[in-house]
């Protein structure tokens, strides 16, 4: 393996490839349930850019398990699956095979949750998740600060996080419900039982690298392009998701998610009606085609539970719609006709089905 590797970076067949998995993967933007305007497909190609930079930083520069680093999967400028725009996300490549330590300072932030995952969209493997801890179930010091072991084996520290032998993946979520007055959590992540520096990159290596990250690409941009397609099989509705479906594709098992797809003219708005049940976290956000997170640096997409304007009986009433009808729970579309929606419930006692319907933008 390791010679046929090093005939093909040789050869240049591992760069032709990855450059021909690109292309390929670009289909999805043209397929027939894929937007046909302009606008649309442009965000489409963009999309595929960005899979493509944190597939390189994923699967190459940031994805040797011996020598594990954070990096950002999914920010203001990389989107994949309904991010969450309260989200700071980290993840780290790991392995079954070592043992890790993490290690940091429990800030402020709302909700911090830790995952172990299987497989990566486009792997073709198993997909799931392996293990799970929240800084509820952390034991935290005085000043803050934490470890967590993380390893295969029985649990052999106060603060545990389980992974399984083929566990691939380390994924932090970080939930604001206030960005302008909580601090994130501090961490860092090691091998245990290896002080030695990573090794130089071999030929191996890249052959491998550059050929996941088109497979992701084309994974991601393909699975989350079917998923949307089915939400408009009914539009402007919320149904729940399938949580199965959800810890399959690397959600958070405490977070029950619905997804649908809205599509408005001009002078519409779609009202959302639900009343919260009692949780620890809700938000709603708004998000193009290709499910990424509408630009949230320059509109308001989406609201959350700290946010909210309420209805006196609790219940609150969301507004999709392309201009402020004077409403304190009005989403901006950012210039979009369509696109996907999301609301999530963290650690709900109930799950409320919301209520969906289109008015005219004058009656809101």
């Amino acid at each position: 393996m390791t010679a046929e590797a090093t005939k093909r970076v040789m050869g240049g067949q591992s760069w032709s490839d990855f450059c021909r998995a690109l292309e390929r993967a670009g289909e999805v933007v043209l397929r027939d349930g894929s937007p046909r305007d302009a606008f649309d497909r442009a965000e489409g190609f963009r999309y595929l850019s960005r899979l493509t930079r944190v597939a390189l930083e994923s699967f190459i520069e940031c994805a040797d398990p011996a020598a594990p680093v954070f990096r950002r999967p999914a920010h203001e400028t990389v989107k994949i699956g309904a991010d969450n725009p309260d989200n700071y996300y980290q993840s780290a490549s790991v392995s079954g095979e070592f043992e890790y330590r993490i290690w940091g300072t429990r800030g402020t932030v709302h909700y911090l949750s830790l995952g172990t995952y299987v497989g990566s969209y486009g792997s073709g493997g198993r997909m799931g998740q392996s293990g799970q801890i929240e800084a509820a179930d952390l034991q935290i010091e005085p000043d803050g600060s934490f470890e967590i072991i993380l390893s295969c084996q029985e649990k052999r520290a106060a603060n545990w996080l389980r992974m399984e032998p083929d566990t691939s993946l380390l994924i932090v979520r970080q939930t604001f419900q206030d960005r302008e007055s909580e601090r994130i959590a501090d961490l860092r992540i090691e091998r245990l039982g290896s002080d030695t520096p990573p090794q130089p990159l071999s030929a191996a290596f890249l052959d491998h690298g550059l050929a996941s990250a088109a497979a992701y690409v084309a994974g991601t941009s393909a699975l989350f392009c079917d998923w949307s397609e089915g939400f408009a099989k009914r539009k402007n509705e919320l149904p729940p998701l399938d949580p199965a479906i959800a810890t399959a594709a690397h959600g958070d098992p405490n977070i029950c998610y619905f997804h649908g797809y809205w599509e408005l003219d001009p002078e519409q708005a779609l009202l959302i009606e639900v009343t919260p049940p009692r949780c620890d976290y809700w938000n709603f956000q708004l998000n193009n085609h290709w499910m990424e997170s509408l630009d949230y640096r320059y509109h308001r997409i989406d609201v959350n539970h700290h946010g909210a304007v309420y209805e006196d009986d609790g219940s609150v009433r969301l507004v999709v719609a392309h201009s402020d009808p004077g409403h304190g729970n009005w989403l901006d579309t950012a210039g979009h006709a369509r696109g996907t929606m999301c609301l999530r419930w963290i650690r709900a006692d109930a799950h409320p089905q919301p209520q969906t319907r289109v008015v005219r933008l004058q009656e809101v």
